[in-house]
């Protein structure tokens, strides 16, 4: 094991998250927090060894002030998503679904980051991130570890601050009043890997006052200027779909009801559009384009230090972003799930070949930071990514993931969706010779 004089010059949280091996999670607690939640209905969920693989049995460290400038970096971008030449920009790359923008802000976004050597940096933003009903979940089964009076990020309150965000959202497109019927909308939602997040968003709506139903875009149709299922109308949409502009054929009801008004639909393309295309970091990060457009310069210096250097991939550029592919990571501008994305130091020819053939963009890599865990009574060090769920530029939950591999998954042991403990100079964690010693 390595000296405590080899991370003389690491924060306390980092110290932890390479060598406290504490279990934290009370899984008994998370199953009788699902049961209470869900009822007779939990049987379904809890009877299946699934739902485990969601949850580490750790949590990750990360000093109070992190979260600050990870929050500090949202607002940066909040606050140039309003710059009249930005969205003149992302929206000549938009779909014609996207050029409307009838008042929502998005449910639930999603901002991923790397906590960097240098700081946090923003990797992908993200509108219909998944996950957080589950994590409110996990913060509340939850173990002190390491002596210390560490807290979890962002589980108090998280019920009312979501049915405030809906209500929000409603009166934004409709200006008072709330819905009576809200759809969770998604392909097939019960073969999803996330569907008891599903049920856990339908519980809490339903148990608020909303007739909330889990529906599959084949479960609705568009008649006489409304969306129904069934004999139902429904009035708004809690949107899954990863179809982000609503262009597929299949999707047809759900897009004339988005473009005629008819329900209200968050996440919506325009929220896609002007936030979470992968093609809006390359404006995101060039600070002296968004000085030109009328950021603040504290803003525009957030946002350069605080999301990597992206650049569109093109013909022109593809020699060079060759020669250095090590530096990059591709990712398509469509894509999502971490599908089709590539490590450049692990590229071909052929694969790169492909990639000039479609819509990529390339980010500067950044490497995660990591946490210990312990697997069959084995240390390992898993990657670790953060997210932020976000409203309006406000933090609902803030959370990590731990993996291995190239990106975040829900197949590595010992990993899943972790709590965040936030550590400030006031906390009273063991000494670093304890914590060395585990």
């Amino acid at each position: 094991m390595s000296s405590i004089d080899d991370f003389s010059d690491q924060t306390d949280a980092e110290r932890l998250n390479q060598h406290c091996i504490c279990v934290t999670l009370d899984r008994p607690a998370i199953a009788h927090n699902i049961a209470d939640q869900l009822g007779d209905n939990a049987d379904e969920i809890l009877s299946s060894a699934a739902w485990q693989q969601f949850f580490s049995n750790t949590a990750v460290f990360i000093p109070e002030q992190i979260l600050g400038h990870m929050q500090g970096i949202v607002h940066a971008l909040e606050a140039a998503a309003t710059l009249p030449d930005y969205r003149r920009r992302v929206l000549s790359w938009a779909p014609q679904s996207a050029q409307i923008d009838p008042g929502p802000s998005g449910a639930f976004m999603g901002y991923d980051f790397h906590l960097g050597a240098d700081g946090p940096r923003l990797i992908e933003v993200n509108t219909n991130a998944g996950g957080a009903f589950l994590n409110a979940v996990l913060g509340h089964a939850q173990i002190q570890c390491c002596g210390g009076s560490t807290r979890v990020s962002g589980a108090e309150g998280f019920d009312s601050a979501v049915i405030a965000q809906f209500e929000s959202e409603w009166r934004a497109q409709r200006g008072s009043g709330r819905p009576k019927t809200i759809a969770i909308v998604d392909e097939q939602p019960a073969e999803q890997h996330l569907y008891p997040e599903f049920r856990l968003t339908q519980q809490l709506l339903q148990d608020n006052g909303f007739d909330a139903l889990i529906l599959s875009p084949s479960d609705l149709r568009y008649e006489a200027g409304a969306l129904y299922s069934g004999d139902k109308q429904i009035d708004m949409v809690y949107n899954r779909l990863v179809d982000f502009g609503l262009q597929a054929h299949e999707h047809a009801a759900l897009r004339s009801a988005w473009l005629d008004g008819s329900a209200v639909i968050t996440p919506n393309p325009f929220v896609h559009a002007l936030r979470a295309d992968k093609r809006n970091l390359a404006l995101l990060s060039d600070r002296d384009t968004l000085l030109d457009w009328g950021l603040s310069a504290e803003h525009a210096e957030l946002l350069h230090h605080g999301i990597p250097r992206t650049v569109l991939v093109t013909a022109a550029n593809r020699d060079e972003l060759w020669q250095q592919r090590k530096q990059w990571f591709f990712k398509p501008v469509a894509g999502h799930g971490s599908k089709g994305v590539y490590r450049g130091s692990k590229l071909t020819k052929g694969t790169f070949a492909r990639i000039l053939d479609s819509d990529y963009i390339a980010q500067a890599y950044v490497p995660p930071s990591e946490r210990v865990v312990l697997v069959d009574g084995e240390r390992q060090m898993l990657k670790v990514d953060v997210r932020l769920y976000t409203y309006r530029g406000a933090v609902l939950l803030a959370v990590a993931r731990l993996y291995q591999g190239q990106t975040t998954n829900f197949r590595t042991p010992g990993g899943g969706f972790a709590p965040l403990l936030l550590l400030d100079d006031s906390v009273n964690i063991k000494s670093r010779a304890q914590i060395d010693n585990f």
